[in-house]
């Protein structure tokens, strides 16, 4: 996402209030973490899975939000092709997770 635009006017208030706001949400905005893809209900067997992370970007990192099981799951990226489309995770046990990839 790119950061907020500043529309510039004749009034000095509102082109400081315009900067402000913008010094305080570039951040917030440009954080990978905010750019992420929450997806629900991700079935996994037992070792490799390839999932569609959704981002149209290279994968920056993923946290499991849910997991209906206990299981060791890590991923396998080093190995994958195709990095900016998907995932790889390898799960120890049969569970369904909720994913957030960035």
């Amino acid at each position: 996402m790119k950061a907020i635009a500043l529309v510039q006017t004749n009034d000095r208030t509102i082109n400081q209030l315009q900067q402000n706001f913008k010094q305080s949400i570039d951040p917030i905005i440009q954080n990978p973490l905010t750019q992420g893809n929450l997806i629900n209900g991700v079935v996994l067997k037992i070792g490799n899975n390839t999932i569609n992370h959704g981002l149209n970007a290279v994968l920056q990192g993923w946290m499991i939000v849910g997991i209906n099981g206990v299981a060791s799951i890590y991923d396998n990226q080093a190995t994958n092709t195709n990095a900016s489309s998907t995932l790889i995770l390898n799960s120890s046990a049969a569970v369904t997770i909720n994913l957030y990839c960035f």
